[in-house]
């Protein structure tokens, strides 16, 4: 694993030098590797990851929370199919469906036809979780995922009916998949980033986990209090702030370093 660090808008006045950081594959390496350090996908090809905020469910031992089989019951009878991309047929009427979905929900053309075709023809769908009603045999949601069995599935992005909203099908199937995953014994489930409040959805397993950028981390206090600090106008990169060293990590940087996945050789 190679990293590339890109640099970003500074500001010199306040000691503040942030870096993108990239992690480019070398010969051999597999995606569950960067994925374990918490990196994603930058590239549908999988040929650059990017660190970032994002959250990861361990499935060993995982068991639905009452919350979670509340949601699994609104979709009870719903029968979901996992599907090898090269066996999926991406069809002209699903491709309209999902393009519909993603202008409602996303912004219209924030998903293009474009960039639907280039997932569907990229590394970083390798399955998608079809989901159907047994009783019409209609299609309400689909999943597309990069799975590598039996490091991590990763839930890249689902697109559902929404005149199913009153069964709460887009969480029905986030749970359903967590549910199937930790059936077939996969380490872990990505769901994705997490900036914003909107995204704490993802949070409702127990046992769900962040990258806050030098570990995974299990304290969802700690995950809100980054998200807030997003909201307001901050002068200090999060570890120079003694709130969230003495709130979190007792005060102490070694209590960090020593928690952080990283290390360099000179």
């Amino acid at each position: 694993m190679k990293l590339v660090f890109s640099e970003a808008r500074s500001d010199y006045s306040r000691y503040l030098y942030p870096y993108v950081i990239w992690a480019l594959p070398e010969p051999g390496e597999q995606p569950a590797g960067f994925f374990r350090q918490g990196f994603l996908p930058a590239s549908p090809q999988m040929d650059c990851y990017y660190l970032c905020r994002n959250l990861r469910l361990p499935l060993a031992g995982w068991q639905p929370s009452s919350e979670n089989r509340r949601i699994l019951r609104k979709g009870d009878g719903l029968r979901a199919e996992l599907i090898l991309r090269p066996d999926f047929a991406y069809t002209e009427a699903r491709r309209q469906v999902w393009k519909q979905f993603a202008d409602e929900r996303f912004g219209e053309d924030v998903m293009s036809y474009g960039r639907l075709d280039m997932l569907m023809a990229s590394p970083v769908v390798s399955h998608l979780l079809q989901f159907t009603d047994p009783a019409t045999n209609a299609e309400v949601g689909t999943v597309l995922l990069f799975l590598q069995e039996p490091a991590l599935a990763y839930y890249y992005y689902a697109f559902y009916d929404l005149a199913h909203r009153g069964r709460n099908l887009g969480m029905y199937m986030m749970t359903r998949a967590a549910q199937l995953f930790a059936e077939r014994g996969v380490v872990h489930l990505h769901l994705g980033t997490c900036y914003s409040r909107r995204a704490l959805y993802k949070t409702q397993f127990a046992g769900i986990e962040f990258c806050n950028g030098f570990r995974w981390s299990a304290d969802l206090a700690e995950l809100k209090y980054q998200i807030d600090r997003d909201e307001r106008q901050v002068g200090k990169h999060l570890l120079d702030v003694p709130e969230y060293r003495d709130g979190f990590y007792n005060g102490s940087l070694r209590a960090i370093t020593e928690a952080s996945a990283f290390r360099l050789t000179t």
